[in-house]
């Protein structure tokens, strides 16, 4: 059965999460500091995350309400992170 959709390039994304995976192994590296590397692995990991979600989940091709569906946990952690924060920063 042909659904008619286009099935995404899964040798690029390949290529994409390694290339990813590369940057963020680099930015340990970096001379500016770990904040500078932080961010960028931060940055790297929620690329790569998206990446997978859209193409190897298949979340691309899906209605939109399974797309909200999935990203409730995702509002539920940063919801619990922001909340979590001050306990990280002002611990004794």
């Amino acid at each position: 059965m042909e659904s008619g959709r286009p099935h995404p390039n899964y040798v690029k994304i390949w290529v994409w999460l390694l290339g990813l995976m590369a940057v963020g192994l680099a930015a340990t590296l970096t001379p500016g500091g770990h904040a500078i590397g932080i961010i960028v692995i931060f940055a790297t990991a929620t690329a790569k995350a998206l990446l997978v979600a859209l193409n190897y989940m298949h979340l691309r091709f899906e209605p939109r309400l399974i797309c909200v569906i999935a990203l409730v946990p995702v509002v539920f952690a940063l919801i619990l992170a922001i909340a979590l924060f001050p306990d990280f920063v002002f611990r004794r």
